[in-house]
């Protein structure tokens, strides 16, 4: 593997065939180094069953072997061709509205025995025909692969095969999900009802773990094929996406990435987000921090990002270096964009790549001739480097799942990804680098800090876990509504927050909708705004007859002004914040901030704030990489390190180390600390 990747997305099958040699010659001028093809081509590759073509394939392989440029094969089975759906219809898939018709790309059905079989033989006829090429570095499984919401029959089959073996007793399968309700309860599984209409959010929460437990299993079934190919030098990996809201905005609810990273060599993303005013580096901090977390902490791949995307994203002057080194801060190995050129037919016409319709030179072209550069100078210092984070955020699948079948008064979105993404943003414009964890286990004992928002349904082993980690010296910020139910989204009988109460030392019975609800500070050293708010959800808290436990905050309201909202309490050698209510960013950081006042915590890289991000990593030679990022259209000013060498910018200061960063600049220095 090359050090660092810079690269592009290409597909000759679109393109006039006398481009390639020109392209080729305009990807060394800018320094990129990897093109993926081949994943969404199947019809061009198998044009009619049997019959197949690798013209393009041949003839891109070649062309860049020749440049030294490498290359990444995609499995070409996320987008299937029309003699399938016409011989095989039902390998559409299924969902809420009917059954697919063909056109858009991902539209079949995963767990079909007839699109397996297809899939199987187009991956094997590929990559028997392509494997000991000397270009490919490394195989792309699928693209973007979820359950597409699969209601299908084969996948409601598998599911009752799933519960049968889970549950050789009826009777306790009844009695976990609470199926008596509205007598929706099974004596016979040949009695069992359609999933899709279920009013049990047991039985849906399950059900939605078993759909992505499919995309599991069928990434560790392509990786295990590919890998009867592949030689041991090449890396396995796919291209994770998040929920989408017009760009990348939270945790996967259809994957569960933790899972079926397992079976790739290094984790790729694709992150999408917001440009030209609106750019903040939140979308790529998160992602990457999703990323590097799903292989301990190891370098990813930046399979897609955008180059001009969306006329909405169109970036301005210095965006496009802040966006690429924005990636390697957060521990990129690799920096790819969807895609090379901007096609000129179909759905994805006016979504531009980094070359314009007429392949003429750009300005965002030219602005990655300086991006490759860089990162070709500079490979050896990004190479290898490690983030030493002590501060951690709890993200769970089958709380957001639980938590979205109860959305508080009239939610429409993903409830838990916009609480998720509160407490993600508050501590990135606060400049707390985190790393995402997805369980609480005796590894965390190097994390000083876990935040834990949402987590509406979990096992009494996690909530036991996590005040194990708070009386071992550990400190947790735990948000409204966790600890709330079970595995099996079957409520707590006991004082909510249930299991969590033992650390947290508050508890409540009642909740209601906040309407214009303030906060009072109830403690001298905690000072809270007259103008905040409690928004989504209130827990009405009594903290507990201890001296261990104090109230930071009560609620600003005539009648529910006797009840706690923050609550902050000791337990063995640590400490736990419980908060009844979403708040403000601002909240959350200065809670965050108050552990920071018992222990200095490695995570907080600077006293900058948003709109100026400060990363820190440490190289392999034991050096500290510094990243300054300006996500501001005005020039800020920045406190840079003492002593240390300036790799990318001026370094021009002051005597106090001050200097001004111009709008979307970096900084990136290297020092002994």
């Amino acid at each position: 593997m090359s050090k660092i990747y810079y690269g592009v997305a290409y597909y000759d099958e679109y393109m006039p065939e006398d481009r390639l040699a020109a392209d080729i010659s305009m990807m060394k001028e800018a320094g990129i180094n990897i093109v993926r093809i081949a994943e969404s081509t199947w019809s061009t590759l198998e044009p009619q069953e049997g019959e197949y073509c690798f013209y393009h394939i041949d003839r891109v392989l070649n062309a860049m072997h020749e440049a030294g440029i490498a290359v990444i094969i995609g499995t070409p089975t996320y987008a299937i061709p029309s003699w399938l759906a016409r011989k095989h219809p039902e390998v559409m898939v299924t969902t809420l509205k009917g059954q697919e018709k063909y056109g858009r790309r991902q539209i079949m059905d995963i767990v079909s025995p007839v699109f397996l079989r297809y899939a199987e033989n187009i991956i094997r006829v590929l990559l028997k025909h392509v494997h000991s090429h000397p270009a490919i570095v490394g195989y792309q499984l699928d693209n973007e692969t979820k359950h597409y919401d699969n209601v299908g029959p084969v996948m409601q089959q598998k599911f009752i095969a799933n519960l049968r073996q889970r549950y050789p007793d009826l009777n306790q399968l009844n009695k976990d999900f609470g199926l008596d309700y509205w007598s929706n309860r099974i004596d016979n599984w040949e009695d069992f009802p359609p999933v899709e209409s279920t009013i049990n959010a047991s039985l849906g929460c399950a059900f939605s773990a078993f759909q992505r437990k499919t995309v599991t299993e069928y990434l560790a079934w392509q990786s295990q094929i590919v890998r009867e190919y592949s030689r041991p030098e090449q890396f396995i990996t796919h291209n994770f996406d998040f929920e989408w809201r017009g760009f990348s905005y939270g945790v996967q609810p259809r994957v569960d990435h933790f899972e079926a990273a397992k079976s790739l060599t290094i984790a790729g993303v694709d992150i999408y987000h917001p440009s030209q005013e609106q750019l903040t580096g939140r979308e790529i901090s998160f992602g990457g921090d999703i990323a590097r977390a799903l292989k301990k902490g190891a370098g990813y791949l930046v399979l897609e990002t955008e180059a001009q995307g969306f006329a909405q994203w169109t970036p301005f002057p210095g965006q496009l270096r802040l966006q690429a080194f924005s990636h390697i801060a957060s521990g990129a190995k690799m920096v790819s964009y969807w895609h090379w050129h901007s096609i000129h037919n179909s759905f994805e016409t006016y979504w531009k790549g980094l070359l314009s319709h007429d392949f003429a030179p750009n300005p965002t072209y030219l602005e990655a001739k300086t991006i490759g550069a860089d990162l070709a100078r500079l490979a050896d210092h990004f190479d290898g480097m490690k983030m030493n984070n002590d501060v951690a955020i709890l993200v769970s699948n089958q709380a957001m799942d639980a938590v979205n079948w109860f959305k508080p008064g009239d939610a429409q979105t993903n409830v838990y990804n916009d609480v998720f993404r509160r407490f993600y943003d508050a501590l990135y414009d606060s400049n707390i680098s985190v790393d995402i964890i997805n369980d609480v286990d005796s590894a965390c004992s190097r994390y000083r800090v876990i935040v834990i928002p949402a987590l509406y349904a979990a096992d009494d082993a996690l909530l036991t876990r996590i005040n194990h980690y708070v009386e071992s010296g550990g400190n947790v910020l735990i948000g409204f509504k966790s600890g709330f139910s079970d595995q099996n989204v079957k409520v707590r009988t006991v004082k909510q927050p249930g299991i969590l109460n033992e650390s947290c030392r508050v508890s409540y019975s009642q909740f209601v909708l906040p309407q214009n609800v303030g906060f009072k500070s109830c403690a001298a050293d905690f000072e809270i705004d007259a103008e905040e708010r409690a928004e989504l959800w209130m827990e009405l808290l009594t903290a507990n007859d201890s001296d261990q436990v104090k109230v930071l905050a009560t609620y600003q309201h005539p009648n529910w002004g006797k009840y706690a909202a923050i609550t902050e309490s000791r337990y063995g050698k640590g400490s736990a914040i419980y908060i009844g209510c979403l708040s403000s960013k601002t909240v959350i950081s200065q809670l965050i901030m108050r552990f920071g006042k018992q222990t200095t915590l490695s995570s907080c890289h600077s006293a900058h704030s948003f709109p100026i991000i400060v990363k820190k990593a440490v190289a392999k030679d034991g050096q500290t990489l510094t990243f300054y990022f300006n996500y501001s259209e005005d020039a800020q000013q920045i406190q840079t390190p003492e002593n240390a060498v300036c790799l990318i910018g001026d370094h021009i200061a002051n005597a106090a180390n001050y200097q001004q960063i111009e709008p979307w600049g970096l900084r990136i220095f290297l020092s002994d600390i």
